[in-house]
């Protein structure tokens, strides 16, 4: 690989964080994460992780698609963009979902109420 196109692949992927902060700063600003996971040159694919606060939230699927939407219009050289949460089952949590009052039973075999208030 020459220096040349090393330097245009770090080009790239300082675009595509540069988009993630320009155009999601509520992700931050709302306790979550965006990291580029891999970044495919050849074929225009990268992978972004949404962390933190992202998992398990509500709106992250809205998102998870306006990133998708948005980059590949911004940045002609990404063709596809594969966006996910710890939520959907992925490494990050494990598999982990949210869960509610009234939807778990604690170890005693009653519902769970949820925590307790510390007053």
């Amino acid at each position: 690989m020459s220096t040349e196109t090393q330097n245009d692949g770090d080009d790239l992927e300082e675009r595509v964080a540069n988009f993630l902060r320009r155009n999601f700063p509520q992700i931050q600003m709302h306790g979550g994460s965006a990291a580029i996971q891999d970044l495919n040159r050849e074929t225009g694919e990268v992978s972004i992780a949404l962390g933190g606060a992202c998992s398990g939230c509500g709106i992250s699927p809205m998102t998870i698609q306006a990133i998708k939407s948005r980059m590949v219009k911004e940045i002609p050289e990404i063709e596809k963009v594969h966006a996910h949460t710890g939520a959907e089952g992925g490494s990050d949590m494990g598999g982990m979902s949210p869960s509610f009052p009234g939807e778990t039973v604690d170890d005693d075999g009653e519902a769970d109420e949820g925590p307790e208030a510390p007053f």
